[in-house]
């Protein structure tokens, strides 16, 4: 390659004349010395019109003090070059933008300035898109600054980098104090994992809570918008976060009006076949959120009611709403009821687009509509058929409606009736009656006992009557009437077997306290005389057979008495705690010398589940056990008799025990069976063996189970025996405290201090028996013949404890004791104890009523007397 030679002067000028930039030779004046043609191009002149003009001729008047001070700098020798950005003005009168770059050119050595050497660039272009964008970041700014919303962006580990001035309305914060932070620690404890697990992608909209700076907490809807990298890689989440505090309370408060009112919404989209469901319709549906939705809400009706339910469909997409009540089929079998509203919006087209739809839960409405449709059909068929007259009338006492019984009362025809005045049945003076005395109609009722007859004849009648009420007013009456002709006869007998067994419970009772007062001189004489005097063998037999044949007499009455009572009512069952086997075992130490005399084996099972302590009436359970198993000893005469108790049941604090007597005696025929707990019958003689006792046993068994709840029978056995079984109905213990109210049986030891006793006894037999059992066990007695005595006794001394028989003259017992305890301060007042041999009508609740402190029946038994004694020490706290 050959080498050219080039001098320099033609180097730069070519350099000069050919630079893309312009370069110009500017003097110290401003004038314009030499310029290049890329200046000329730039200013839009000729290099003759450009060298014509100064620097101040064509730059921007807005420019001209800066270009002034630019030059000054210059000039004041800080630095030979500067830079800066002007304007000038084009020939065409547009304005340009240069990038300018100055050098002053000095004589040396004296650094005297000679011109300027002025570069210049045009950035007009590269001046606008600065502007655009600077004119882009104040409307940002203004939007940020003003936006009613949060705008931030943070980067994928949660710090944030931006967020806007709003936040200091919304949340309190200034946006220094969250910048740079973590976001999250900001966030509601309950929206950390939902926020944390979510995937995130462009436009997904999520609600979630934010602490105020006050501690409290606003809700956000907040949309967002990745910013990822070449690689796909998260760099930025933007998003924009609105406050819906106030319409998530209106969501919250319209949510919790559809649960109160049971009432939810749900939509189907048709375009893309979705259907979308409130939550109160979820739990309507009985839907679980998690699970997949049905394309439509048919699938969700009655499979009977889904016909029904595209009929309607069919007329709302005909533009008609609907509103209507379907059935639901759940789950578990129940139907529920549901009232459901439908409506259609449509496209320019008329085609369907959106099925919105409410629905109501009236299960509990329908349900009561249903009850009352089934208490109307009841009441209808109830008058309908019922064997009474049932006629209903209006205030005005016209016949509203009536029955086909009250036409065979009247004669009148259903038809002819309606619209009569019930006067004419029931006479204008109890229509009055009835009308104005609402609140009691007993008056009325006893004048209307009669019908007359269309055909003429009177028809007796009992009537009833009631009022029609509605909404709590009465709008009117029904007479229930009843046709008594013929029971008036039977009304009259039955009057008349009423005052015949209240003659029989008097007879009783007369005939108890008659026969109960030798029984008790017999007994006890024959109880001292055992007790006290020592007799040879022969009169031992005596004696015994004569105790013997007393209590034998006695338990006859007493089985009398107590069928008596159960009959008449009088028979109240006590609560008390007590033990299952306790009260087996007493039973059986009474029977015990029985069944060893006639070497019998005696066997108790007790289920484990039986409670230890029960609560209820022992001594009537023991009744029944040593009637059952009384019996079972006499009519066995090898092997031996079973006890068995197991509880079958327990139920709110109620226990139900069954017992089972298993002997292995002669049995009972299958035909005697169905006879066998009728009062007074025996099955003795079938055996041609003697009869003994009432034969009352057995009823008053039966009798006492049913008032303990339970049931008595025979069970069939294959081999010889006989299994009696019955049930009670007991408490279960209560708790530690409920049961120490009730004092547990332990033997104190009581100090016998002397005491001063008073027998009150008109009988001159009963008087020696009380007095010489007290002397044996160790007192004395003094004695009183009537009740008026007793308290001129007692007016005159003080007495520990008093002796009162119930009836005698003059003034009997429960007079003279109710006048002892009204006359003396409670400290003084005697310990009184009833003695009565009227067992039917000398109730121990009777005594107790008259203040009386115990009680005791007649024949006394020296040991009833002694626990007597033993109870009085412990109700009066004598010390020891």
């Amino acid at each position: 390659m050959r080498n050219i030679q080039l001098d320099h002067h033609t180097y730069f000028e070519q350099a000069y004349t050919f630079a893309p930039i312009g370069i110009a030779l500017v003097s110290m004046d401003g004038t314009w010395i030499k310029v290049n043609p890329a200046l000329c191009k730039i200013m839009g002149y000729s290099e003759k019109e450009l060298l014509e003009l100064t620097i101040r001729d064509i730059t921007h008047p807005d420019d001209l003090q800066r270009t002034d001070d630019f030059i000054d700098e210059l000039l004041d020798g800080g630095s030979s070059n500067r830079e800066m950005e002007k304007r000038y003005v084009q020939k065409n009168g547009s304005e340009l933008w240069t990038s300018l770059h100055v050098s002053l050119v000095r004589e040396e050595p004296h650094g005297t300035p000679l011109y300027f050497i002025s570069h210049i660039i045009d950035i007009t272009e590269k001046k606008a898109a600065e502007q655009k964008l600077l004119a882009t970041e104040e409307l940002y700014n203004l939007i940020t600054k003003h936006a009613l919303d949060i705008i931030s962006y943070n980067t994928p580990d949660g710090i944030t980098r931006y967020i806007s001035p709003s936040i200091r309305e919304i949340l309190g914060y200034e946006p220094e104090e969250v910048i740079g932070k973590s976001s999250p620690a900001f966030y509601h404890p309950d929206d950390l994992e939902k926020l944390r697990t979510m995937s995130l992608s462009d436009n997904d909209v999520i609600t979630y809570r934010v602490r105020h700076k006050n501690g409290s907490y606003i809700w956000f809807e907040s949309t967002l918008r990745t910013i990822r990298n070449e690689h796909g890689q998260i760099e930025k989440i933007l998003g924009i976060a609105r406050d819906i505090t106030e319409r998530k309370r209106n969501e919250d408060n319209l949510a919790e009006v559809q649960r109160i009112t049971l009432v939810g919404s749900w939509e189907w989209n048709i375009s893309c076949n979705k259907l979308s469901l409130s939550d109160q319709a979820y739990e309507i549906f009985s839907l679980n959120k998690n699970e997949l939705l049905p394309s439509d809400v048919a699938s969700l009706i009655h499979p009977d009611d889904r016909q029904r339910f595209a009929a309607c469909m069919e007329q709302a997409f005909q533009g008609h709403d609907f509103s209507s009540e379907f059935r639901q089929l759940n789950p578990g079998g129940s139907t529920k009821y549901l009232h459901i509203r439908v409506s259609v919006s449509f496209d320019d087209h008329g085609r369907p687009l959106i099925v919105k739809g409410i629905i109501q839960d009236i299960t509990e409405r329908k349900t009561i509509e249903l009850k009352l449709q089934e208490t109307i059909e009841r009441y209808t068929s109830l008058k309908k058929y019922n064997h009474d007259a049932v006629i209903s009338f209006d205030l005005n006492g016209k016949i509203t409606n009536t029955n086909v019984r009250a036409e065979q009362l009247t004669g009148y025809s259903v038809h002819e009736m309606i619209g009569m005045k019930i006067a004419a049945f029931i006479g204008v003076r109890n229509l009055e009656r009835i009308l104005l005395d609402s609140a009691n109609h007993t008056f009325a009722e006893k004048h209307i006992d009669k019908f007359k007859h269309k055909a003429g004849h009177v028809v007796e009648l009992i009537t009833t009557i009631a009022p029609i009420i509605i909404n709590r007013e009465t709008v009117g009456y029904y007479i229930i009437a009843k046709d008594i002709t013929e029971q008036k006869k039977l009304l009259i007998a039955k009057e008349a077997a009423e005052s015949t067994n209240k003659a029989k419970s008097e007879f009783l009772a007369m005939m108890s306290h008659e026969i109960r007062t030798p029984m008790n001189g017999v007994i006890g004489m024959t109880d001292l005389l055992i007790e006290t005097t020592d007799l040879d063998a022969q009169q031992q037999e005596y004696v015994e057979i004569i105790s013997k044949c007393g209590h034998t007499l006695l338990a006859l009455i007493n089985d009398i008495l107590d069928f008596s009572k159960i009959e008449a009512g009088k028979t109240e069952l006590a609560e008390e705690p007590f033990s299952v086997q306790d009260n087996i075992s007493e039973t059986l130490d009474v029977l015990l010398s029985k069944a060893l005399a006639k070497n019998l084996e005696s066997t108790v099972f007790i289920d484990p589940q039986v409670p230890q302590t029960v609560i209820g009436d022992s001594n009537r359970l023991r009744q029944v056990l040593l009637n059952l198993i009384s019996n079972a000893i006499k009519f066995t005469y090898s092997g031996g008799i079973t006890i068995s108790v197991k509880k079958v049941m327990e139920a709110r604090n109620q226990v139900q025990l069954q017992f089972m007597i298993r002997d292995t005696g002669i049995g009972i025929p299958e035909d005697k069976i169905h006879r066998l707990f009728e009062p007074f019958y025996q099955i003795d003689h079938f055996l041609n063996r003697k009869p003994e006792g009432t034969g009352l046993g057995l009823a008053i068994s039966k009798r006492l189970v049913d008032l303990m709840g339970g049931e008595i029978w025979i069970e069939p056995t294959h081999g010889p025996g006989a299994t009696f079984v019955f049930t009670v109905m007991v408490k279960a213990e209560g708790d530690k405290e409920s049961l120490q109210q009730h004092p547990s049986i332990e033997e104190d030891n009581y100090v016998r201090q002397p005491l001063n006793i008073l027998i009150a006894e008109d009988n001159v037999i009963n008087q020696l028996v009380l007095q010489r059992i007290l002397e044996s066990l160790g007192y004395r007695a003094s004695i009183v013949e009537n009740g008026e005595e007793a308290i001129q006794a007692v007016a005159r001394e003080t007495y520990d404890l008093i002796f009162m028989d119930i009836q005698m003259p003059v003034m009997s017992g429960l007079e003279a004791t109710k006048s002892i305890k009204a006359s003396l301060p409670p400290e003084r007042c005697p310990y009184i104890i009833a003695v009565t041999a009227n067992a039917l009508n000398g109730d121990r609740e009777q005594c107790l009523a008259a203040g009386m402190d115990e009680y005791i029946s007649k024949p006394i038994k020296c040991e009833v007397v002694s626990n007597l004694m033993e109870q009085f020490y412990k109700n009066k706290h004598i010390p020891r």
